[in-house]
């Protein structure tokens, strides 16, 4: 008899006895023996499947659970050094390098400017008093020596006025002179004599007239603000000029090597703290590095010393493999190795003993996390 066909969701069949009441054909046993067979495995199968799939769902449920209260989990980060980040803080830590490089080179000339400015304002005040002193000496001497001089003037004038009367007078004697050569009463030799003698008298009273006339101008020069004294005076304040000029020179190349000396601090100081990033060891160091990322939230668990932690599924059969070596105090922006959002934190520095533990999704701080 034939067998109907198999409805996996319905009771199993009945198998119709023989017409005649006789007993099963060995054909049929087998058939229902292996229907039977099947329609086991496929509930098993079936069974199976569905905890396989609860247990799926409590898994991730618990994984999910897990992280999302977990707060000692870091993600290892592997660097390089041909990553942008490490390049572009190469770069700038290079430019600052050579900013710094500049700005000694610049401070070294303002310096020595300084320095020589400084000798020469210096100098310049020493002249300035000796210059004042002499201005002083000299007008001291011009008040006592313009009068005197006025008075020598004065009777040089009336000295002159005399003279020049009394060369009248040997006008006549001339005069007379001549009547008797002519006369015969004289000779030509003292005839030439006695006009000598007059010709000397009136070049003595030449002479005098251009002394009282230098005599006037030393009296004027004396008594009033000449061209001299002015030229000296002019002196004096180019000389005031000059110091005041020196002044802001120096003031302006004080203030800017200050603020370039500050500047080198400042640079210093940056370099001395990029110096402690993570990506300033990778790039500078030869050896093997290893750090990880660290959430805002989990920063209770990352201390210098810590013991670190590499799980077997992100969680359970743990094992200790290094420590905490360092803590970096910039902000860094990961991905969340779970949730896959974004996540602030910072940087730490591992010591592992088993380096294969850098490759891990996730490592543990201070204990394992599910204790075992």
């Amino acid at each position: 008899m034939a067998t109907p066909p198999v409805d996996t969701l319905a009771p199993e069949p009945k198998i119709s006895a023989p017409a005649r009441g006789g007993k099963l054909s060995a054909a049929n046993k087998l058939q229902a023996v292996h229907y039977r067979l099947v329609l086991t495995l496929y509930r098993i199968f079936a069974i199976a499947v569905l905890y396989l799939v609860l247990i799926g769902i409590f898994a991730y449920a618990w994984i999910m659970g897990f992280y999302a209260l977990n707060t000692s989990w870091a993600a290892p980060v592997i660097l390089s050094a041909s990553d942008e980040k490490s390049l572009d803080f190469r770069e700038k830590l290079v430019t600052s390098q050579q900013t710094i490089e500049d700005l000694k080179v610049d401070t070294h000339k303002l310096e020595t400017g300084l320095a020589e400015m400084r000798e020469h304002r210096a100098a310049l005040l020493t002249l300035a008093p000796q210059l004042r002193d002499a201005i002083a000496r000299e007008k001291a001497h011009n008040t006592t020596a313009g009068p005197a001089l006025a008075q020598l003037d004065r009777q040089k004038l009336a000295d002159n006025a005399k003279t020049q009367k009394v060369l009248a007078q040997l006008k006549e004697v001339e005069a007379g002179i001549n009547k008797d050569l002519a006369a015969g009463l004289i000779t030509k030799g003292d005839a030439a004599q006695q006009l000598s003698a007059l010709n000397q008298a009136q070049d003595a009273y030449t002479d005098s007239k251009i002394a009282e006339v230098l005599l006037t101008d030393s009296v004027l020069d004396k008594t009033t603000t000449g061209t001299n004294t002015l030229n000296v005076l002019e002196k004096q304040a180019e000389l005031q000029s000059e110091v005041a000029q020196l002044d802001i020179a120096i003031s302006v190349a004080e203030k800017q090597f200050y603020e370039e000396s500050r500047q080198i601090d400042r640079l210093r100081e940056a370099i001395t703290t990029a110096k402690k990033s993570p990506y300033y060891l990778n790039a500078s160091g030869g050896q093997t590095l290893y750090f990880a990322f660290v959430p805002y939230d989990n920063q209770a668990h990352a201390v210098v010393g810590s013991s670190i932690y590499d799980c077997y599924l992100n969680m359970i059969l743990c094992r200790h493999v290094g420590t905490v070596k360092a803590i970096f105090a910039g902000e860094e922006q990961a991905i969340h190795p779970i949730f896959k959002t974004q996540v602030r934190g910072f940087m730490i520095q591992m010591t592992l003993d088993h380096a294969e533990s850098a490759k891990s999704k996730t490592v543990f701080l201070g204990h394992k996390p599910v204790l075992f």
